[in-house]
């Protein structure tokens, strides 16, 4: 496959116009098929890196290949924030949102819904914009997308004021504390992520990000909930440098250099790996956790880490968080697909029956059927996709998987 990199959006027209077969990439990030192709593959990286502040209406216009951490570097300086920024600050603005990429906390939704607008080059080559408010109808189909229904070239995202944070992380987190004080526990800070490796009756690390002017809930510098503060600065993987992770030990800093586990300037997480995770009803936190844990010894051999970690529930047609508050399991496993894939099996066989829903940018096993089933508007996501690509330009194997155009409804066209 040819990836290109157009330099203008007229650039970007003119491939997607004379495109048979085309799919946008983002930052690369994603482990499942969700990009791949065997037309073009078009990065909007290279298109000029605006962002464009409306201060009178709390948005910022940002060019669909900036990386997350670059932009909050520059709303930060204008004193603007991001309600929410997922643990890696090295990913698209287009590529996180069209994925349903997501960071933590009880009152927290994933990064798609920040979107207000997205510009989109369709089919034939034309720019659309879809409009939170000049468009209701279409607009919670249209960003969280997965790339079906063009390349975006900007979105609108909404912002709140800039804001510090303090991280703490706390070692040694007793399981039977976290299954009897879930919500106490993922309630106490602004963004709040367990890491465990379903072994030994504990969980390993807690990290609590605490935003300036939140009630305290938690004691930072004393023992919580069987847990004890770390003694340094630690990284989610056990072993990895912590220099890479951002400042912790309640050290004030801007929400973009807090609200990630990583650091800007250094590779994200482990480097070589997979990664695999599921959204869940939260009232299936603890049976779900209780399920996992049956599974720690299957998962030892392959297992970097895991997160849990909460979702608020959302509006988008294809969110893993629609409609329901959410807990999310996630898992960093070594670059092994042979080994990985049958615990994959094994944890979808007890989180399936849970109503798990699969990251799209990650590697899953469910069964196509079992995933639509997740989702209410499904349909009504694959007709607006055949309503803005008629001929199924942006379609791929992973699309055709989940989304077969025979089986629209009748009269859908």
């Amino acid at each position: 496959m040819r990836v290109r990199r157009p330099r203008t959006v007229a650039g970007l027209q003119a491939m997607v116009a004379g495109g048979t077969r085309v799919r946008a990439l983002g930052t690369g990030h994603s482990f499942s098929r969700i990009a791949d192709t065997d037309g073009e593959l078009i990065s909007t990286a290279g298109l000029p890196p605006t962002a464009d502040i409306d201060a009178a209406a709390g948005t910022v216009t940002v060019a669909s290949g900036v990386k997350y951490g670059d932009l909050a570097q520059r709303l930060n300086a204008a004193g603007w924030a991001l309600a929410n920024m997922a643990s890696l600050p090295h990913i698209s603005v287009a590529g996180a949102c069209a994925t349903a990429t997501h960071g933590s906390g009880d009152h927290n939704r994933n990064l798609a819904a920040a979107v207000r607008a997205v510009d989109l080059v369709t089919a034939d080559g034309s720019l659309l914009t879809l409009d939170r408010d000049a468009g209701p109808a279409r607009f919670p189909g249209a960003v969280v997308a997965l790339g079906a229904l063009g390349v975006a070239t900007t979105l609108t995202l909404d912002l709140v004021p800039a804001f510090p944070v303090r991280q703490y992380v706390y070692d040694d987190l007793p399981g039977g504390e976290l299954t009897g004080h879930f919500d106490e526990i993922m309630g106490a800070a602004y963004s709040v992520s367990v890491f465990t490796w379903w072994r030994g009756g504990r969980h390993h690390q807690v990290w609590l990000k605490h935003a300036d002017g939140d009630p305290e809930r938690f004691p930072a510098g004393r023992p919580w909930h069987g847990a004890r503060p770390a003694d340094g600065p630690r990284h989610p993987v056990p072993g990895m440098p912590a220099d890479t992770a951002t400042q912790q030990e309640g050290v004030p800093g801007p929400w973009h250099e807090r609200l990630p586990h990583f650091r800007l300037g250094f590779t994200p997480s482990a480097g070589a790996e997979l990664q695999t995770e599921y959204l869940l009803p939260r009232q299936a936190a603890v049976p779900a956790i209780e399920a996992l844990t049956s599974l720690g010894p299957l998962m030892a051999p392959v297992l970097r880490t895991s997160e849990i970690r909460t979702v608020a529930a959302d509006e988008a047609w294809l969110s893993t968080a629609y409609r329901q508050d959410s807990v999310a399991f996630h898992f960093t496993w070594i670059l092994d697909p042979g080994v990985v894939r049958p615990v994959v099996a094994a944890i979808e066989a007890e989180l399936t029956p849970l109503g798990a829903r699969p990251h799209w940018g990650k590697v899953s096993g469910m069964a196509p059927q079992a995933v639509r089933a997740r989702y209410p508007r499904w349909d009504d996501f694959r007709v607006l996709a055949r309503s803005l690509d008629p001929d199924g330009k942006f379609r791929n194997d992973f699309m055709d998987t989940y989304f077969a155009s025979e089986d629209l409804p009748a009269g859908a066209d």
